[in-house]
C-alpha cells in the first residue's frame, strides 16, 4: 500500500508517457527532462495518452518502486 506520507515531493509529468518504460526508462525521463534526480525522496507519476493508466516511480533508499495501476473495465474480460 502506498504511503503518502513518505514522500517528501510529488512531480507529475506534463503530457503522455509511454508505459512500456520499466524503471531504468522513467529514471531517465526524471534526469533529463524534470532535471532532478530520481533517488531523492519524491514520488514521479506518469500517465499514458488516455489517461488510463498510471506510474509512480519512488525510490527507498533500498531500491525503486515502480507502482502501476490500470483505471476501469478492461474492454474483454475472460470468463
Amino acid at each position: 500500500m502506498l504511503n503518502f506520507a513518505s514522500a517528501s515531493q510529488v512531480y507529475l509529468a506534463c503530457g503522455s508517457t509511454d508505459m512500456r518504460k520499466s524503471i531504468d526508462g522513467l529514471a531517465a525521463i526524471v534526469q533529463e527532462q524534470f532535471a532532478l534526480s530520481p533517488f531523492s525522496t519524491a514520488w514521479f507519476v506518469f500517465c499514458n495518452r488516455r489517461r488510463d493508466k498510471l506510474k509512480i516511480l519512488h525510490w527507498d533508499h533500498a531500491g525503486f518502486w515502480l507502482y502501476y495501476r490500470r483505471f476501469g473495465l478492461p474492454a474483454a474480460v475472460p470468463h
